[in-house]
């Protein structure tokens, strides 16, 4: 059953193949098939199986089931399938049985409720022909799938990579159908293209979870110290200011100290969410972010899904993670196009386009999802990612020693050459040592001055010692505290011989 349409939606031309292929796989496939589809964030997904809902239907005379996980993307989908034309009802918390069952050919449900009515069988769904499982990588899913063991099933999905790594998409799904990719999209005009910035962070106090993500308590320590929170600071300054900005973490806590550090740096335009806002706290927070140009707002994953604003023209990554799907998610919030804008700016303090790649880049889905364990074993390693670091001095450090030309040292250099010559590997720091404090002096007019100096050094130091650690096979968190500590000690006692 359907009704006029309210608005005239009409598929691109990718999308009207995709869904060519997908009916290809409902003529032609077992009734008890499950198909996956993958298409970008930002790439049409709801609009293609609302189109497929609608023909299906048309075509079919059967009913169509559609499972969501958040109330948001329930009434997003249901509004998107008026559009086409296709009446539908919300299984909703309020809803307890069907009690007008055969007044609509289609429904859109939340997970959790509908597996809540068809547990105390309030609900049936035997009449089912096509069940369409929006955000399909969430594994909530799967406890529906004996329900629905009768109906054609079509996953949909940004990445087909499953949020537990215990239960593989490949064991639930018979195919996968791949969309056009990112840079198709971005090349065709339907996605803004991104310019990435990259801050390196040390990474090595994050801990891993049983969900195979850092831990939001150990992210919280690391992005809640003082140095993360002024590096984000500096990276909103040097490519976001003025312009509309949301900030992804890892934390509630860190959140709030991102939202507090902007106040205190003399931002007024932010504002924080979380999921433990009211519903008209956060409606209200969302309107005023869409209405404020140069707004500056702070979330904890909330916003991965469900949330659509394409006036966002900056995307801080302002924390780690090990999920492909979340980094696409995030990143993709502002991807999407509009007259106005044809980029958008992701900046990304977590190393996480070291571990996934440019989010442009080609991804071989197919390989994915037939060997998810291949992928995440591969999946380069904080330590490799943190080994390839280069220090560079910032040019406000610089300054304070202008008095000096040459403020590099190639530790691993020296160290090689201490090595072959038989030298002992400490003399590599001494020497680093030695310069470090030379610098202090020359630039210093006295003793105290050249002590406060030797603090501006602290980032150089830590990568000197990290570089030395490496070397001399002893990467061990106590033992390089231990160094770093050794080494400013001795560093200020030789500045104080230099003055006497």
């Amino acid at each position: 059953m359907t009704e006029e349409k309210v608005e005239e939606k009409k598929l691109y031309g990718y999308q009207e193949n995709d869904l060519q292929n997908i009916f290809e796989r409902i003529e032609n496939s077992p009734a008890n098939y499950n198909l996956l589809y993958q298409l970008p964030t930002g790439g049409g997904k709801t609009v293609v199986f609302s189109e497929i809902v609608r023909r299906y239907i048309e075509k079919k005379g059967k009913k169509v089931l559609i499972l969501t996980h958040r109330i948001e993307l329930c009434k997003q989908t249901s509004n998107m399938l008026k559009n086409f034309g296709v009446r539908n009802k919300i299984i909703n918390s309020k809803v307890k049985e069907l009690s007008d069952n055969n007044d609509y050919m289609c429904f859109v449900a939340m997970v959790e409720t509908l597996n809540n009515r068809l547990s105390d069988e309030k609900l049936n769904v035997d009449n089912i022909g096509l069940t369409i499982i929006d955000e399909a990588h969430y594994n909530s899913f799967t406890k529906l799938f004996k329900y629905v063991e009768d109906s054609f099933v079509l996953g949909v999905t940004a990445t087909p990579l499953s949020s537990n790594i215990k239960l593989p998409m490949n064991k639930n799904y018979d195919e996968l159908i791949v969309g056009n990719s990112i840079t198709s999209l971005i090349n065709k005009g339907f996605l803004a293209k991104a310019n990435t910035y990259t801050y390196d962070v040390g990474l090595g106090q994050l801990q891993v979870g049983i969900n195979g993500d850092y831990t939001v308590k150990s992210s919280e320590d690391l992005y809640t110290n003082m140095d993360m929170q002024h590096k984000l600071v500096q990276a909103y300054e040097e490519h976001c200011k003025g312009k509309k900005t949301l900030i992804f973490n890892n934390g509630i806590n860190t959140s709030w100290y991102v939202y507090q550090t902007f106040k205190d740096a003399g931002y007024n335009n932010i504002k924080h969410l979380d999921n433990t806002h009211s519903k008209k706290e956060r409606n209200a927070i969302l309107k005023w972010f869409k209405n404020s140009p140069d707004a500056i707002l702070t979330s904890v994953s909330i916003l991965t899904t469900g949330f659509d604003e394409p006036t966002v023209e900056n995307i801080v990554l302002n924390r780690a993670t090990k999920s492909l799907t979340l980094y696409f998610q995030m990143i993709g919030r502002g991807s999407r196009k509009l007259p106005n804008k044809d980029t958008f700016n992701v900046i990304d303090l977590g190393n996480n386009l070291a571990r996934f790649g440019p989010w442009d880049a080609d991804v071989d889905w197919h390989l994915i999802f037939k060997n998810p364990d291949y992928f995440l074993d591969n999946m380069i390693t904080d330590e490799e990612i943190e080994s390839q670091f280069k220090y560079e001095m910032p040019e406000e450090v610089r300054k304070l020693f202008i008095n000096t030309e040459e403020i590099n040292f190639d530790i691993k250099k020296r160290y090689n050459q201490t090595v072959n010559n038989g030298e002992k590997s400490k003399l590599v720091l001494e020497e680093s040592i030695e310069q470090h404090a030379k610098m202090c002096v020359d630039n210093a007019e006295d003793v105290f001055d050249a002590r406060i100096l030797a603090r501006e050094l602290k980032e150089d130091i830590a990568d000197r010692v990290n570089t030395y650690s490496k070397c001399i096979i002893n990467n061990t968190k106590n033992y390089k505290e231990w160094l770093i500590e050794d080494y400013n000690r001795k560093l200020r006692t030789r500045i104080n011989e230099m003055f006497m």
